[in-house]
């Protein structure tokens, strides 16, 4: 007999489970874009022990009839393939037919669908892949699955899932950025009884934004605007369109990894090495090498131009002209962010009762809110039990009023507060909202829609140097809010940018030196410089070998000290040798010119006189990326208008 035999069909699904179904999350996915793919515009998800329990999804879609309901659960049943060619053209975001019979094989599913075509609905019950119920029902259009006991069957599955909070947290990012991705739906998702996520339909992924992360994330957001391109690689083609837009970080905003990196192809979120590589590739120079931004990236393109089949969980693509895409990404957030210039700005940290929102002693605050509230109050130091009781002010019709009369500072109470003399002989008594006294603005106000717009630095040019801090931070005035600026990573951002046209131009500036500076390598080092000595020419350096491991340096770009110049030297040199390889020949000249910036800019502890930091701030205003410096440390910090006057509660 031979030993090559068929799997079951049961085999072959709980197979194909370990490629789908990796946890809670992975089954919200592939269940909510079949919703979406049906053209719902309401979804429902319930989570219930973070998954292993209870997931539930329903939807106001299409809907399936009967006969559909059933062949649904068989391997590789789709509706959305007719022929081979579709699969070089998907423009869904399921078609592999897997997820469903998956899905029932590890788990206690329960399927309630009705079609628009139909009178009644269909209720179908399986367990372990194993159909036990298919009845009729009353039900409106739609769908609607609940999975239970996740992996009952598969124990060994079920140990590597994570925590409960965990798996919530995997489930609560996935439908929160799907909702961003499809702000013209309804989305909302509950656990046990408490409402996680409640949006409904907007007209812009800016009001979409608002609706999720508030007004303060906004405001540390830039727009990429919508970007589109055409590419003809075949004058026989036509032409394929591209567009990108979305939200990205300041560049003072950094994150560890890529994790808050959210990229979607045609709607389908995705995690697509080139598209990373892209957005760090834009920021580059812009924050530190171990740092990323935050971004949500939304790229749509043809559909023959992407092939989505080429993971079992459809997390991966593949783009058909790579290159292309990469740069057109990479040069679309660069350009924006060049064109908004965003400030990294600072806010005062003390939060005062008054500025906590009203509530009833006792009441549940928002999760955002109150984490936020009592990282304010407790230094991050950790959430107590228990929300603390915040002393409410009483409304403005019951504040009291300072009167500066002719003899002297009187306080004019209204009628429903009573006045101190006739509750000076009364018992004491606790006051269920304390006075509150409103001291009148004598100096003038501040209309806030005259306050100028913040967080960027496209006026930094026209500010006024006031002096200097510890003769290293330059403060100025302007407009918008004070200014603190670095004067040694502001001067190295104008030299590099120097440098780099200077490089590209053909037209470094360069001195001879008197005596060549004989530098001893090693090993490793004699390598790098046998492999990069064109491109320290390219840069102003005149370089030979001198011997075994040994180079004269002979001349060096003229804004590099003969003190700093041997540092300058081993500093390229000793570039990680992986990041060095892997970057192409445009990284490793702004490598190089940002090390000679670096060198030659002023340094801290370095008095300027008025009319240096003057040039100095002109200077940064004429680069094209004045937001950090080329190791990626901001070049200045802004404290707002607007952020004074409340703090002086000016407004």
């Amino acid at each position: 007999m031979g030993r090559i035999r068929v799997l079951s069909d049961h085999v072959a699904n709980k197979i194909a489970a370990g490629e789908v179904v990796e946890r809670p999350a992975s089954v919200v996915k592939e269940l909510l874009e079949n919703s979406l793919d049906a053209g719902a515009t309401n979804i429902r998800v319930e989570i219930e022990n973070g998954g292993r329990r209870l997931i539930r999804i329903a939807d106001d879609g299409c809907g399936m009839l009967r006969d559909d309901a059933l062949l649904a659960f068989e391997r590789h049943a789709t509706s959305k393939l007719h022929d081979v060619k579709d699969l070089l053209s998907i423009g869904t975001l399921g078609f592999r037919g897997e997820a469903l019979p998956s899905i029932a094989s590890v788990s206690r599913l329960l399927l309630e669908t009705r079609s628009r075509e139909e009178e009644t609905g269909t209720r179908v019950e399986i367990a372990g892949g194993k159909i036990l119920v298919c009845d009729e029902i009353a039900r409106g259009p739609g769908t609607t699955i609940s999975v239970r006991d996740l992996f009952f069957n598969v124990p060994a599955r079920k140990k590597f899932l994570r925590t409960e909070q965990t798996e919530l947290a995997h489930v609560a990012s996935l439908v929160t950025h799907y909702s961003l991705a499809h702000p013209d739906k309804t989305f909302e998702l509950w656990n046990g009884g408490t409402n996680l996520l409640h949006v409904t339909p907007v007209e812009t992924p800016r009001e979409r934004v608002f609706q999720i992360f508030g007004s303060q994330t906004l405001e540390d957001l830039v727009e990429l605007k919508p970007r589109e391109a055409r590419l003809q690689p075949d004058p026989d083609e036509p032409a394929r369109a591209y567009a990108v837009q979305g939200f990205l970080s300041r560049p003072q905003v950094q994150k560890n990894n890529r994790n808050s990196i959210f990229i979607f192809v045609n709607g389908r979120l995705i995690r697509d090495r080139l598209i990373l590589h892209a957005i760090s590739a834009a920021y580059h120079n812009l924050m530190p090498p171990a740092c990323f931004p935050f971004a949500l990236l939304f790229l749509d393109c043809d559909c023959e131009e992407v092939d989505v089949n080429v993971h079992p969980s459809k997390t991966e693509v593949r783009f058909r002209h790579q290159s292309w895409v990469h740069d057109f990404v990479r040069d679309a957030v660069r350009d924006q962010l060049m064109l908004s210039r965003p400030a990294p700005s600072f806010t005062p940290g003390a939060v005062s009762p008054g500025a906590v929102p009203a509530m009833q002693r006792g009441a549940e605050l928002p999760y955002s809110e109150f984490s936020q509230t009592m990282q304010n109050e407790t230094g991050g130091a950790g959430l107590p039990a228990t929300v603390p009781d915040y002393t409410l002010m009483p409304p403005r019709s019951a504040e009291a009023r300072f009167d500066f009369g002719e003899g002297g500072i009187a306080v004019n109470a209204p009628e429903q507060i009573p006045v101190a003399a006739e509750v000076s002989h009364a018992e004491p008594a606790v006051a269920e909202t304390p006075l509150k006294l409103r001291v009148p603005d004598t100096h003038g106000g501040f209309p806030a829609e005259a306050l100028p717009a913040a967080h960027s630095m496209s006026g930094i040019g026209n500010l006024r140097p006031l002096g200097q801090l510890h003769n290293s931070f330059i403060i100025a005035a302007g407009p918008d809010g004070l200014w603190i600026v670095d004067q040694h990573v502001a001067h190295e951002r104008i030299l590099f940018e120097q440098v780099l046209k200077q490089q590209a131009a053909g037209r470094v500036e360069v001195q001879r030196l008197l005596m060549p500076v004989i530098l001893q390598l090693t090993a490793e080092q004699q390598i790098e410089y046998a492999r990069i000595a064109d491109e320290l020419a390219n840069a102003g350096f005149e370089t030979e070998p001198f011997g075994n491991r040994t180079i004269a340096v002979k001349a060096a770009p003229s804004a590099v000290g003969q003190g700093d110049l041997e540092r300058v030297i081993y500093e390229i040199l000793e570039i990680a040798e992986n990041e060095l390889r892997s970057v192409s020949v445009s990284d490793l000249r702004r490598g190089i010119a940002a090390s000679v910036a670096c060198r030659a800019a002023i340094k801290v502890n370095m008095p300027l006189d008025q009319r240096k930091m003057e040039w100095l701030l002109r200077a940064l205003a004429a680069t094209d990326y004045p937001m950090a410096c080329p190791h990626g440390r901001p070049v200045a910090l802004q404290y707002a208008t607007r952020e004074i006057l409340k703090s002086f509660h000016r407004i």
